[in-house]
């Protein structure tokens, strides 16, 4: 089109350049004149042609690069304790490797030629303290991280993680969420440090046939049940019961003791708070069906070995997260059915045929049984540079009820935080009518309590506990509880 028009006004001048020299000259001079003049616009036209054909080539060039650098697509990285690639279906996290393994594809087509997901697989008991320290090393850092609850106030207080607020608070379904699973994502500054996807409460796996009059509901049935199974070869109960996973033991079932008791690990103003009679009655119970017997000795070794008591039903009962069904298996039920698929369907098997049911914990008479709940949020740290990547995954996963049923039942193991999507029949399944019952029944709170350094207390509380419950069983429960509740709030006030 501009060569066209070039070529058109340099043709004018040359007809008009005719046109006077033909009134001016001679016929033959005029002749040879308006052939010297076309000659010169013909060469003159030929360069112009030339240099808007180089113009243009240069210009398409610049606007292809334009158009490259402006729909190439953004690398959304997220940091989760699974791996995508790995295909092993004996690999202890092989639930949710394959839930990544689908659903990174589904994201990435629903988000094609905009966002890229990437997972960058890490050990879950390592991510806390990589998080802190590639924050202020200002290394490299992930645009999101499945995080638990319970390290929010660590993250917090070495500034790892960026205030949420203004965009959750802008999101259609921020109306729909949990009130109580908001709060603990929320610090003392008024902002939100995470967003909070599921609520992972803990209860006691029972094998139903170890108690046929029912998982009992108060310490002193108890007792009576575990000397009957005792005297039968069996034990009453196992649980996490070591000082490994930074103290990760006094968050399962030795706090759903602790709560049940009526105790605490902190007060209400960040101290931490171990020497109250209701703690010392706990660790009594503790050391007392330790030195009766009443656990297997593989309670204590560590590396999840404790799961093997249950796992072949030598131990009637197992309190642990709502999403140990994932990991425990294969089963052996007592009248010796085997549920031996390898995989978290063992579990959920025996469940639906009745021989695995799911209890609240046992109180003291008067006591309403307790147990420890947390939350698996997502946090983007200090650092990150695809903030629009990490809020389309959060929106992606809130606004489609199948979708965020996925995530919850399949990788959080637990309820919905956003309400408004309670309503799918993945939660009608016998697991988790059995487990809203005794949630139900239960009266389940955050182990962390107040405390704002809680890997350190939690790992100082285990320390204690496995002390005085299974290497000192006559040391003064109350001086030990004592001595590190004044080591903590020494150190942390």
């Amino acid at each position: 089109m501009k060569k066209n028009k070039v070529l058109l006004t340099l043709l004018a001048l040359v007809l008009v350049s005719a046109l006077v020299l033909g009134a001016c000259a001679p016929a033959p001079a005029a002749e040879e004149v308006v052939e010297e003049v076309v000659e010169v616009v013909e060469e003159e036209v030929a360069e112009v042609v030339e240099e808007v054909e180089e113009v243009e080539e240069v210009a398409e060039e610049v606007v292809e690069e334009v158009v490259e650098e402006v729909m190439e697509p953004t690398v959304f990285t997220s940091w989760y304790q699974y791996d995508q690639t790995n295909e092993d279906p004996a690999a202890d996290e092989r639930v949710g490797n394959m839930y990544l393994a689908e659903t990174i594809p589904m994201f990435n087509a629903d988000h094609e030629g905009s966002i890229i997901w990437e997972n960058i697989p890490k050990a879950w008991d390592k991510i806390p303290s990589e998080i802190v320290t590639a924050v202020i090393a200002g290394g490299d850092v992930p645009d999101m991280v499945e995080i638990s609850s319970a390290d929010v106030p660590s993250y917090y207080a070495n500034g790892a993680m960026q205030d949420l607020s203004a965009w959750a608070e802008a999101q259609p379904w921020w109306a729909d969420m949990d009130p109580a699973a908001v709060k603990a994502c929320t610090m003392p500054d008024g902002g939100l440090y995470c967003i909070p996807m599921v609520s992972r409460p803990h209860l006691v796996y029972v094998w139903a046939d170890r108690y046929p009059d029912g998982f009992p509901t108060t310490v002193e049935q108890f007792m009576v049940d575990a000397e009957r199974l005792k005297a039968e070869g069996n034990f009453a109960m196992t649980m996490f019961f070591n000082t490994g996973y930074d103290g990760g033991g006094a968050t399962r079932g030795i706090w759903a003791v602790i709560d049940s008791f009526g105790g605490t690990y902190s007060d209400d103003a960040g101290n931490m708070l171990l020497d109250t009679p209701e703690n010392v009655a706990a660790i009594e119970f503790l050391r007392d069906i330790t030195i009766k017997g009443y656990m297997p000795e593989i309670t204590f070794a560590g590396s999840w070995q404790e799961e093997e008591a249950f796992k072949d039903s030598s131990a009637g009962a197992f309190p642990t997260g709502l999403f140990g069904y994932k990991y425990v298996n294969p089963l052996v039920a007592p009248d010796g059915t085997k549920y031996e698929k390898g995989n978290e369907e063992d579990m959920l098997d025996a469940l639906a045929a009745g021989d695995v049911i799911l209890r609240p914990m046992f109180a003291p008479e008067g006591n309403e049984p307790g147990c420890q709940t947390a939350l698996q949020a997502f946090a983007m740290p200090v650092g990150a540079v695809n903030a629009e990547g990490f809020h389309a995954y959060v929106n992606w996963l809130m606004t489609d009820a199948e979708r965020n049923a996925q995530y919850v039942v399949v990788l959080g193991a637990g309820f919905p935080t956003n309400l408004g999507l309670l309503d799918n029949e993945l939660y009608e399944t016998p697991f988790y009518k059995e487990a809203v019952a005794a949630i139900e029944a239960s009266d389940c709170t955050p182990y962390i309590g107040s405390l704002m350094n809680p890997i350190e207390g939690r790992t100082l509380v285990m320390n204690a506990i496995y002390k005085l419950v299974k290497e000192d069983q006559t040391a003064d429960i109350s001086a030990e509880l004592q001595a590190v509740q004044d080591e903590y709030n020494d150190a942390n006030n």
